[in-house]
């Protein structure tokens, strides 16, 4: 009899266990559904970023080479780390910067001025070929250059927007440099949203790129390989 007793009391005990760990099983899974309803009330959807796109018009067919000779290869430009980061930047001060947490830009600003630039001097017909660098030896110029600003500024009046460039062309033989250039470009926003903004630095970055090169002369090819042979 004693055995048995014993054998009962275990088993009570055993089902006691299982009934106060099915308890709190139940009560999590309570707290975590309350907290998922609460999550749900309070707005708790999941938000995603929305990505922006720069855009500038196609440039216009190159004129028929006449005597152009030179070759030329572009260096991806540069940029300060925080324009690298993905997120579209905005300045509330001179000295602070702020990030969209959720508007981002689709493309590498850098590699969108590289290319613009690219098309922008086969366009021009000064040059009888035009690459994106490589590092083959088989161009006779460099030109690389820096984004310095793109950016939403808030302050000072109104909204705007500043796109800021610098390039330099450089005798791959000679080592020498044969033109160099930087501009700043500023544009007003209408419409604080960022949509307007991002319509603005387009614009802004078409006149910079414009502004750019337009300062080149036309000739810098043959008067710089010139000077090199001296």
């Amino acid at each position: 009899m004693r055995s048995n007793e014993r054998t009962g009391v275990l088993a009570r005990l055993r089902a006691r266990r299982r009934r106060m760990s099915m308890r709190r099983t139940v009560t999590k899974i309570v707290f975590s559904l309350a907290g998922l309803v609460i999550l749900a009330g309070c707005g708790g959807r999941v938000r995603y970023p929305n990505y922006y796109t720069l855009n500038l018009p196609a440039p216009p067919d190159p004129p028929a080479a006449e005597n152009t000779h030179a070759t030329v290869a572009i260096r991806e430009f540069r940029a300060p780390a925080y324009l690298r980061q993905g997120a579209i930047v905005y300045k509330p001060s001179p000295e602070q910067i702020g990030f969209y947490a959720y508007h981002r830009w689709a493309i590498n600003p850098c590699e969108f001025v590289t290319d613009s630039v690219i098309e922008r001097l086969r366009a021009s017909g000064n040059f009888a070929r035009v690459k994106a660098y490589d590092g083959r030896p088989d161009i006779e110029y460099v030109l690389s250059g820096r984004l310095e600003k793109l950016e939403e500024i808030d302050y000072a009046g109104g909204v705007k927007v500043e796109v800021a460039i610098y390039a330099q062309m450089t005798n791959l033989a000679t080592g020498l440099t044969v033109w160099t250039n930087a501009v700043s470009e500023v544009g007003d926003v209408n419409k604080h949203d960022v949509p307007a903004v991002v319509s603005e630095v387009n614009r802004t970055m078409e006149r910079a790129i414009e502004k750019l090169l337009r300062a080149m002369p036309a000739d810098v090819a043959t008067r710089s390989t010139a000077a090199g042979r001296d």
